[in-house]
């Protein structure tokens, strides 16, 4: 039986969420138990701007609303292109090998409440930043995470 879902667009965010104190919010994934991330999706259609990407998967996935008071949604300008692991592979259009990652953080409150869909996430850690990033199963979302400290909006 095929899969009715539309294929998925091979263009994702990445939002790195943390505190002003640089804790990571990292995220079980549902269906690789042992699969720790930050906040990843791809758009819903070609036309959805990468900021509302990020917006949309962050409620989506968390439960938080990252346009909420207290928060700051800050846009990298940068990307990464990787390959689209093999086990994901049949949720994109036939001969889609790559996918390009825009990249963005999201400074919270501390304390701030998670809600996970369960249906893609099993469970949350905030951590400190470099422990994060040590236990990210992907390169580039660790890498994203060792950036942070350079990147990140701190308060004034």
């Amino acid at each position: 039986m095929s899969d009715p879902r539309p294929h998925k667009i091979p263009e994702s965010v990445l939002v790195v969420i943390h505190t002003p104190a640089l804790e990571v919010l990292l995220i079980r994934r549902a269906d690789a138990e042992l699969f720790w991330q930050s906040v990843t999706g791809s758009k819903d259609h070609p036309h959805e701007s990468f900021h509302d990407t990020a917006v949309r998967e962050v409620r989506e996935e968390t439960g938080i609303d990252a346009l909420a008071p207290g928060g700051v949604l800050r846009d990298w300008q940068l990307e990464n292109v990787y390959a689209i692991y093999p086990q994901w592979q049949h949720r994109y259009a036939p001969g889609v090998w790559r996918n390009t990652e825009h990249l963005f953080s999201l400074q919270v409150p501390a304390g701030t409440p998670v809600v996970l869909n369960p249906r893609e996430h099993t469970a949350f850690a905030w951590l400190p930043w470099r422990e994060a990033a040590e236990r990210c199963f992907s390169p580039s979302n660790a890498e994203a995470i060792l950036l942070l400290p350079r990147v990140a909006v701190q308060p004034s």
